[in-house]
């Protein structure tokens, strides 16, 4: 399944009222842990079509990091019916984000 890049606009409707789960990678351009976990995301996104893979730039909707306390990046949160039910903070191997999902 594509990634979806999200915006402060349709943040609530991508992630919060999506029936399946979604993942959501808050990341920056300028963030080398991030640029490092964007293969592994991608992998994700593509042997996991269950799941719904969204990233957002942290840089272009801080009210939405603000909101779920997303102080470092990348931060990885895991929604399901709308609310966050697993995260992790800083690069998580492909296995531990499996883990979460």
């Amino acid at each position: 399944m594509a990634i979806l890049h999200a915006s402060a606009t349709n943040f609530d409707s991508e992630v919060l009222q999506c029936s399946q789960t979604v993942l959501v990678d808050f990341y920056a351009d300028w963030c080398g842990p991030c640029k490092m976990l964007t293969p592994v995301i991608e992998e994700i996104a593509a042997e996991h079509p269950e799941v719904k893979v969204v990233k957002l730039n942290v840089d272009n909707a801080p009210e939405i990091a603000s909101r779920y306390g997303v102080m470092s990046i990348p931060t990885l949160i895991v929604f399901k019916n709308g609310q966050a039910a697993n995260q992790s903070v800083g690069y998580t191997g492909k296995q531990g984000i499996v883990d979460m999902l």
